[in-house]
């Protein structure tokens, strides 16, 4: 269950990454309103999260999920470029939150 919450606090966790572009310097009610609630629901299943799963380990694979998907995002719905050498540091991010899920040991 830990892992199902640490997936959702980092899929939250794209949101207001992508979010705070549509803040625009959190001048935008809604979209600020939409981003701070996402950064506040994503730290606290973080914190739940990191209950039982070890806290370098459950923080590792947050950002991990916030970053790949925040690039993805970004180059999707903001038109940013993916050149080669980025796209294959964001297969590596990948391989490496998998990694950490796979030799992951709970905390008691």
């Amino acid at each position: 269950m830990a892992w199902a919450i640490l997936f959702l606090a980092g899929l939250l966790e794209i949101a207001w990454a992508i979010g705070l572009k549509y803040t625009q310097g959190f001048t935008k009610l809604v979209p600020s309103v939409l981003t701070i609630a996402a950064i506040v629901a994503s730290m606290w299943l973080l914190a739940v999260a990191s209950r039982t799963l070890p806290i370098g380990t459950a923080y590792a694979v947050w950002v991990g999920i916030g970053a790949t998907g925040a690039a993805i995002l970004g180059v999707v719905l903001l038109g940013e470029p993916l050149p080669p050498a980025r796209a294959v540091c964001l297969v590596l991010l990948v391989v490496s939150i998998v990694g950490l899920k796979l030799t992951a040991v709970p905390t008691p």
